[in-house]
């Protein structure tokens, strides 16, 4: 892993760091724009890399005052190729209900199944996300009740509070409206998402220059 104090981004006095998943994910407006923390695919790298991140910047005193997590997700309920700010997020994946706890409520953790992020962008509409390690497509959809779904914003998530910074979650909706057959399927929207998401961040920015967030 590079160093992470070299991916901080100061915003009006603030250091911002953002993460994404993968490289398909980082087009040129974005890379305009930032560097990010990559945590790879999936919860379990997600959490791990951020986790590692976050603990070598508190190392050297420099974690970030917000976490911008950042990337695609699928939906069908939402329209495709457009943005959106994660209004709370759950992880699809926990279920102890076979011994009474709640579908999503993690054993012997005192968090909901469902977690709200608190922190809200002007302009960027906002949307339910659901976390989990598969990639839904098709009938898949059928037992998740939120609006998104990816792999990483609750692994990001779950990270950020054990180090007690602020996250905020964006998402470009690549895919969910058919079923999923390819792997251009899921990157055919990436570059007009490149083009939404750049506005999207530069909408945090201002929101953070403006003394809204951070």
């Amino acid at each position: 892993m590079a160093d992470p104090s070299a991916l901080l981004k100061d915003v009006a006095g603030k250091r911002v760091l953002y993460v994404m998943a993968t490289e398909q994910e980082y087009g040129d407006e974005l890379r305009s724009l930032f560097t990010p923390l990559r945590t790879g695919v999936g919860p379990v790298e997600a959490a791990l890399g951020l986790a590692v991140g976050l603990a070598r910047l508190a190392h050297s005193f420099q974690l970030p005052d917000l976490i911008v997590s950042i990337g695609s997700a699928g939906s069908q309920r939402l329209e495709q190729g457009e943005v959106y700010q994660v209004s709370s997020v759950a992880y699809r994946d926990m279920d102890a209900s076979a011994l009474g706890f709640p579908k999503g409520e993690t054993p012997f953790l005192d968090l909901p199944p469902i977690m709200p992020l608190p922190f809200s962008v002007a302009d960027i509409p906002s949307a339910t996300l659901s976390t989990g390690a598969n990639i839904v497509s098709g009938a898949d959809y059928d037992g998740i009740d939120a609006d998104l779904v990816d792999m990483e914003t609750f692994a990001h998530l779950r990270a950020a509070m054990q180090f007690d910074v602020p996250l905020v979650g964006l998402r470009g909706v690549s895919d969910g409206a058919e079923e999923l057959r390819h792997f251009d399927d899921w990157t055919r929207l990436l570059p007009i998402l490149d083009m939404k998401l750049a506005s999207a961040v530069n909408g945090v920015e201002k929101s953070i220059r403006d003394g809204m967030l951070a």
